[in-house]
C-alpha cells in the first residue's frame, strides 16, 4: 500500500524485509528475526548509497533495522496515535527529536526526550471546499443530509458489512458517500446492484455513492459530509478535525488499544460517538438518525472536533527535521 501511494507522489522508493516479534507465535519467530537481519543489512547498503544527514521514523515493526543500521544519524521520531506502538517505544530509544499528535502522547516516553506537540499532518490537496460545490462535484443532492462512510484504503469489512445491512432505513431520509477499501468493492458494488429486491427504490438507490478509493476529491467527500462514519486510525485525528466533521467511531478490534483510544479522546472532548466493532450492526441505524436528525448537536460536535484542529503540523515536523540538520552542520563547523 505504501509503494503505490509514494510511487503516485513521485518519490523514490526502496522496501526492506521486516517481520513483527510481537505476539507471533514460537513457531514464527525465528523466520522473522531472520526478516529482520536481513532488514538491517538491506538498510545499511541503503544508507551507503543515501547518506542521509537526517531520518523521519512513523513506526511499524518495517522502521526497526533502519532505526538500527542508522542509530548514528540524527533521527526525528513521529507519533502518529495517542498510544504508540511497540516498535515506536523502541524507536524512540535512538531518535533525537519526537513528535506527537496530543499532548497526551508525552506520558508514554521518557521525561529525558525532547518531545513537541505539532498535531497530526494531513495531506496537502485535503483543503475545506464550499459545500454545495462539494456537493456538484460529488453529484449529490445538496439539500439531503449527507453521511460519509470511509472503511480504509483496504477495507473495513465488519463496517462495510454493517452499513449494507442498514442502508434500507437509511437511504430514505439520507444520501450516502461508502469508500469501500479494495477489498470489498465487487461484494459491496453487488449489493448496490440488488438494492431493489430489499425494497429500496429507484430513487433512493441512486443516493448511494460508492468509490474503492478516493484520491483527488476526498476533500470534496468530507467537505460534503454532515456526518462521518470510520475506523479510528490516527488519521481520524487530523482529517475530521480539518473540516470539523461530527463522527461515528468503531475502532478496530484487533489494533491493540491504538484506534480505542483515539476514538475516546475524541469522544471524551464531545467530537465523536464511540460504538463497539460487536455493537455496530445493531446500533449503527439509530446512531446515524440520532446525529443526521440534531442539527444543533452535530454543530456542537462540529466546533469540538474542529478545535482540535492543527493546520501546521506537517510544517512542525519538517522544521524538526531541519533545524537537525541545521545543528548537525553547525557541530561540524570550527569556532
Amino acid at each position: 500500500m505504501e509503494s503505490e501511494l509514494v510511487s503516485r507522489a513521485g518519490i523514490p522508493f526502496e522496501a526492506i524485509s521486516a517481520a513483527g516479534v510481537h505476539g507471533v507465535g514460537l513457531r514464527r519467530l525465528p523466520g522473522n528475526l531472520v526478516q529482520l537481519g536481513r532488514g538491517y543489512r538491506q538498510a545499511g547498503e541503503i544508507l551507503k548509497r543515501f547518506k542521509p544527514d537526517v531520518m523521519l521514523f512513523t513506526g511499524g515493526y518495517v522502521a526497526v533495522p533502519m532505526a538500527l543500521a542508522g542509530r548514528r544519524v540524527p533521527s526525528v521520531l513521529y507519533v502518529p496515535d495517542i498510544v504508540p506502538g511497540l516498535a515506536l517505544k523502541f524507536l524512540s530509544r535512538f531518535a533525537s527529536r519526537i513528535a506527537v499528535t496530543a499532548e497526551q502522547s508525552r506520558s508514554y516516553f521518557s521525561k529525558t526526550k525532547d518531545i513537541t506537540v505539532t498535531g497530526y499532518p494531513v495531506r496537502a490537496e485535503l483543503t475545506t471546499w464550499d459545500k454545495a460545490e462539494a456537493a456538484r462535484r460529488l453529484g449529490l443532492d445538496s439539500t439531503l443530509p449527507t453521511l460519509l462512510v470511509v472503511g480504509g484504503s483496504s477495507g473495513a469489512r465488519s463496517l462495510n458489512r454493517a452499513l449494507m445491512t442498514a442502508l434500507p432505513e437509511l437511504l430514505d431520509t439520507m444520501q450516502i458517500i461508502h469508500l469501500t477499501g479494495r477489498l470489498d468493492w465487487e461484494e459491496v458494488e453487488n449489493h448496490r446492484n440488488s438494492l431493489s429486491s430489499y425494497g429500496v427504490t429507484p430513487e433512493c438507490v441512486r443516493r448511494y455513492h460508492i468509490y474503492a478509493y478516493l484520491h483527488e476529491d476526498m476533500s470534496a467527500a468530507l467537505s460534503a459530509a454532515d456526518v462521518v462514519l470510520a475506523r479510528a486510525g490516527a488519521s481520524v485525528l487530523g482529517e475530521f478535525p480539518l473540516y470539523g466533521l461530527p463522527a461515528i467511531l468503531a475502532p478496530y478490534p484487533y489494533a491493540w488499544d491504538y484506534q480505542k483510544v483515539n476514538a475516546d479522546f475524541l469522544a471524551d472532548r464531545g467530537a465523536a460517538l464511540v460504538v463497539t466493532d460487536q455493537d455496530l450492526p445493531d446500533r449503527l441505524v439509530g446512531l446515524v438518525h440520532e446525529l443526521i436528525n440534531d442539527p444543533e448537536r452535530r454543530a456542537r460536535m462540529g466546533r469540538a472536533m474542529r478545535s482540535l484542529a492543527k493546520p501546521g503540523a506537517a510544517r512542525s515536523i519538517a522544521e524538526l527535521i531541519t533545524g537537525l540538520v541545521g545543528q548537525e552542520s553547525r557541530k561540524g563547523e570550527r569556532p
